[in-house]
């Protein structure tokens, strides 16, 4: 389950303004880019993210939750303190869907499952994480969208929010890696795609003002 230390980090975070999916009195969802931090790293070299680019035109912004800095797709942001504290407990409730879509190398047995697998850090290895039995639990669903020749596209649903879980789940718990990533994938699924093939493609949350249901997608 180990292959080694993650590849170092060259940050060049891609230009260009972020493209807004949704905004209201009380949220703003853009579209992040893959290779864009969400929030700031440590030290001025990793300064620049998705979070700094959204204060800049709304100063109050702040972040409920993140994307890994490989993953492109949907990613929320409260305007203010009332809709952060309600849209954080949203998610520490698991109130929030979230759905994501993946490319993965090879092709599973079923058309659909759920693996519940759980995950804490791989010291020797950090910041990647790994399947351990002492680990937090963790727990994905996935279903089948279309099948290729040397690989498959999956829709996923995360039910909790661990650090790279949807990595670690396909990769070691499916045995399925994500195309591109060159943290948990090898060989030919490395080589499959420029980037990693996993993105976020909807949200669903009720609204800090009134409870209705929103959903915005990609």
């Amino acid at each position: 389950m180990n292959i080694g230390p993650p590849p170092p980090l060259d940050y060049r975070p891609p230009a260009g303004t972020l493209r807004v999916v949704h905004h209201d009195a009380d949220i703003l969802v853009v579209e992040k880019p893959a290779g864009l931090l969400s929030v700031p790293g440590k030290g001025e070299d990793l300064a620049e993210c998705a979070e700094s680019r959204v204060r800049a035109t709304h100063p109050g912004a702040r972040s409920v939750h993140r994307l890994d800095l490989a993953t492109s797709g949907l990613l929320l942001f409260a305007l203010n303190a009332r809709a952060h504290r309600i849209l954080s407990g949203q998610f520490e409730k698991r109130i929030v869907e979230k759905r994501y879509e993946a490319e993965v190398w090879g092709a599973p047995a079923a058309e659909s499952g759920r693996i519940d697998a759980p995950m804490r850090v791989d010291w020797p290895n950090r910041p990647k994480q790994m399947i351990a039995a002492d680990g937090r639990r963790a727990v994905t669903d996935w279903e089948v969208i279309e099948r290729r020749p040397e690989t498959t596209r999956l829709a996923l649903r995360p039910l909790t929010g661990r650090s790279h879980q949807l990595r670690v789940h396909l990769a070691h718990g499916l045995g399925l890696p994500i195309l591109g990533d060159r943290f948990y994938a090898t060989g030919s699924a490395v080589d499959a795609a420029p980037a990693l093939a996993l993105r976020a493609v909807a949200l669903g949350w009720r609204s800090p003002a009134d409870g209705a249901w929103i959903r915005v997608a990609l």
